[in-house]
């Protein structure tokens, strides 16, 4: 895995699937709340004048030169729940998102939430 740092150097770059098809932009990378590990990404996705960012996993990402591949399908990932480019993810959201990924989901030991924004 990557650290966090090195990641949010990749902001702008491709983010494909295991079979190189490009499934957008990066744009974001969510945190682990527990572990401060990079767990998430958002990727820019959608036509021209109806952009969104989708939600992927980043467990088992790699990256390469000037692209981000994740182990998830395009199409998995473009029906993923996702935000507006200028929107948060809501914190009753979250147990949505990991289940699309069929990933276990157990919120902070104090309740609070799973992902923060880095």
């Amino acid at each position: 895995m990557f650290e966090a740092g090195d990641i949010r150097e990749w902001r702008g770059h491709s983010v494909v699937d295991g079979g190189d098809h490009k499934i957008g932009t990066l744009e974001s990378v969510y945190v682990d709340t527990a572990t401060d590990q990079p767990a998430f990404a958002t990727v820019t996705v959608g036509l021209p004048t109806r952009r969104r960012l989708a939600f992927v996993p980043l467990f088992g990402a790699t990256v390469g030169p000037g692209y981000l591949k994740v182990l998830y399908d395009k199409r998995l990932v473009r029906e993923a729940p996702w935000i507006d480019t200028d929107g948060e993810l809501p914190a009753d959201a979250e147990p949505a998102l990991f289940s699309h990924y069929e990933l276990p989901y157990e919120p902070g030991a104090g309740g609070e939430r799973r992902l923060a924004r880095r």
